[in-house]
């Protein structure tokens, strides 16, 4: 009967998954469309904290003791990184210096676009006259400097996050391996889908000409060649004077850009003021989701929201 009893015993423990009793690793994420692809490769195991709520950017962002107390019991913090995200730099110094970070535009360097600069970067529109010379992702010839990144705007950068993260897990969790390597599989698959879908539904107003809020959107336009003119602002957190003003007036009229795109998070009284007299009409582009719900799922509503939102603009 004990030998009955020892044999039963030894099934159990071995039927038992390795990871069974092995903690699930505390995640902080810094933004919510990176929160949903972490979440995605977490998916069976654990949930990871969102540190930037709904409604917020990290454009100067001030981080509140209960996000803060976030991080300093991760042990694993995802952000995209400092020149975007300058408000984790000192906690993530202090409060999360015992975590392993993932700092997204460290390791995805080689794949960064650089930010615009000025407010105009038609590539379409004056390629007749010989006025600019397009570089590699269809945009004028600007000076570049400072690498942009607003980098989760393109379905091939999600999958080297989905990526990224996988192996950033294993290393903090091997035993849970096989897991996060399969979620990331079944991730990087939907990614691929979405991204046709998009190529699908904007092939037919690619070269329509448009101008956004400020320049967040690059990755997702070079994705899909569009054909975006210019930008309100460069930097949301400052207003454009008159001058800039009037001269994304004259950009509209003279382009005959067909939409001007605001964004929940700013001012849109400005867009009122730039196409007043034009016949531009105004819709809303949304980079984060702010009110899409936490999940795996809110990168896939994003991404396709903001298609159909360009869609519907330069339809």
């Amino acid at each position: 009967m004990n030998r009955i009893y020892l044999i039963l015993l030894l099934l159990i423990i071995t039927a038992t998954p390795l990871w069974a009793e092995s903690p699930v690793p505390r995640v902080a994420v810094s933004i919510k469309p990176l929160h949903s692809l972490v979440s995605g490769v977490m998916q069976g195991v654990g949930k990871p904290d969102l540190v930037v709520k709904s409604g917020g950017s990290p454009h100067g962002y001030v981080l509140r003791p209960s996000e803060a107390q976030l991080l300093s019991k991760a042990q694993l913090v995802v952000w995209v990184g400092h020149e975007l995200e300058s408000f984790l730099e000192k906690p993530l110094a202090t409060l999360g210096h015992k975590a392993m970070q993932l700092e997204l535009s460290d390791e995805l360097e080689p794949f960064l676009l650089s930010v615009r600069q000025g407010g105009g970067w038609e590539s379409h529109a004056h390629k007749h006259e010989g006025e600019h010379m397009e570089d590699d992702h269809g945009h004028g010839d600007h000076q570049r400097t400072k690498p942009d990144l607003h980098l989760w705007l393109d379905p091939a950068m999600a999958k080297r996050i989905v990526t990224l993260t996988a192996k950033a897990l294993t290393e903090l969790d091997p035993a849970r391996q096989s897991q996060y390597q399969a979620n990331a599989g079944q991730m990087n698959e939907r990614l691929d889908q979405l991204d046709m879908q998009l190529k699908e539904k904007l092939g037919s107003v690619k070269e329509v000409p448009y101008i956004v809020f400020h320049a967040a959107y690059q990755y997702f336009e070079s994705a899909y060649g569009l054909n975006v003119v210019g930008s309100i602002t460069l930097d949301p957190g400052r207003a454009p004077g008159a001058k800039k003003i009037n001269e994304i007036h004259h950009k509209i009229k003279e382009l005959n850009a067909r939409c001007v795109f605001s964004e929940p998070q700013f001012e849109s009284r400005l867009v009122a003021t730039v196409i007043e007299g034009t016949n531009a009409r105004t819709g809303v582009l949304d980079p984060l989701g702010a009110d899409i719900p936490e999940g795996p799922d809110a990168y896939f509503q994003l991404m396709s929201r903001l298609g159909d939102s360009i869609y519907q603009g330069l339809k």
